[in-house]
């Protein structure tokens, strides 16, 4: 798709996008009194907003929002890193996939909000419970992403870099790294926002800081504006995010051809 196809359908799409937020905040501000419904259960857009600006002077909104965001970025990029290592060692392995395929299967079952409790009892009311929730949900999807790309790597391709006298360092930086860069990052994608509810898993379950921390804070306090301004933070942090990874990607992957807009981000 060239660029100019690719800016014109922006401005198509843009003021359909405009016009759909713009319906959605005037839904929320007048919907909730149009069906009765009471403002401690769902507070107009902006009781929230006065809510916002309140946490921003006296909850400390921007320290617990940089806490949070610290976390995912560790958590994320631990887990990524992690996964597309054990995602390449099965993937070129497959006497190591069959047998720790079992184990890591359990291991992906086990809901993770259960492991959260267990990381507080080992490590305290520390970052590190968050952090370790984050790298065990980002970390399958890399995984598995990864491991499906090296094993449909061409066979016949890597025998004729052998025939041209090619090292393993050489195959894996010319053939198979390539070749995985694109399920990886589909898996990125889907790690970025698992990251910030793996992060939230924590500081719900064990937290004095963080977004997670104000949502339960909010919760306690019956403030149901707060835990509107804790959500739609969590929103803006796991929108950056995975916007972070689609810039990434399409720096890194430029060589591919770009989707169509009906095919979406």
């Amino acid at each position: 798709m060239s660029g100019h196809t690719r800016v014109s359908q922006v401005r198509r799409g843009a003021p359909a996008s405009l016009a759909l937020l713009a319906a959605f905040f005037a839904a929320w501000q007048w919907g909730p009194s149009l069906f009765g419904i009471p403002s401690f259960i769902v507070p107009p857009l902006t009781m929230v907003a006065r809510e916002f600006v309140h946490a921003w002077q006296f909850d400390h909104l921007l320290f617990h929002t940089g806490v949070t965001v610290a976390e995912v970025l560790v958590g994320f990029a631990l887990g990524s890193l992690f996964g597309a290592f054990v995602g390449y060692l099965l993937g070129m392995s497959p006497t190591a996939e069959f047998v720790l395929s079992p184990y890591l299967l359990a291991l992906q079952i086990a809901p993770k909000v259960a492991f959260a409790p267990l990381f507080i009892l080992w490590m305290g009311f520390t970052v590190y419970p968050k952090i370790l929730v984050a790298v065990l949900i980002v970390f399958f999807p890399v995984m598995v992403n990864v491991l499906t790309a090296i094993r449909g790597v061409d066979p016949d391709l890597i025998n004729l870099a052998r025939s041209f006298k090619a090292t393993r360092a050489q195959i894996f930086w010319l053939i198979e790294f390539p070749t995985s860069m694109p399920p990886m990052f589909a898996g990125l994608r889907i790690g970025s926002t698992l990251a910030v509810v793996g992060v939230v898993v924590g500081e719900l379950v064990g937290g004095n800081t963080g977004l997670g921390y104000l949502l339960t804070f909010g919760e306690g306090q019956a403030n149901t504006p707060m835990v509107f301004v804790s959500i739609v933070m969590l929103t803006l942090v796991g929108g950056v995010a995975y916007l972070g990874v689609i810039l990434v990607e399409r720096r890194v992957l430029h060589y591919l051809p770009a989707r169509s807009a009906n095919r979406g981000l």
